[in-house]
């Protein structure tokens, strides 16, 4: 099983591999135009939470910061919603 967030949001991996089932389906061309338009809709709510998450990400790498020629880490705090 895979780690949730307190939100019990999908992980970034399961929202890719939800993702990419949903493209897979859409270009199947087998779905009616309302399912298709579900996937749409689903799929645009993941791409929004996986940007999201790999923003965050981006700025936790960022915070490797340069010490007494040591690279180390400082805390991340991401930013609240």
């Amino acid at each position: 099983m895979s780690a949730k967030t307190q939100t019990d949001e999908p992980s970034f991996e399961d929202a890719l591999k939800r993702l990419e089932q949903l493209v897979k389906e859409m270009e199947a061309g087998e779905l009616s135009l309302d399912q298709m338009i579900g996937h749409f809709e689903e799929g645009s709510g993941l791409v929004e939470k996986c940007g999201k998450r790999l923003n965050e990400v981006e700025r936790r790498i960022e915070k490797l910061v340069k010490k007494d020629g040591k690279i180390e880490t400082e805390p991340f705090d991401p930013e609240p919603s």
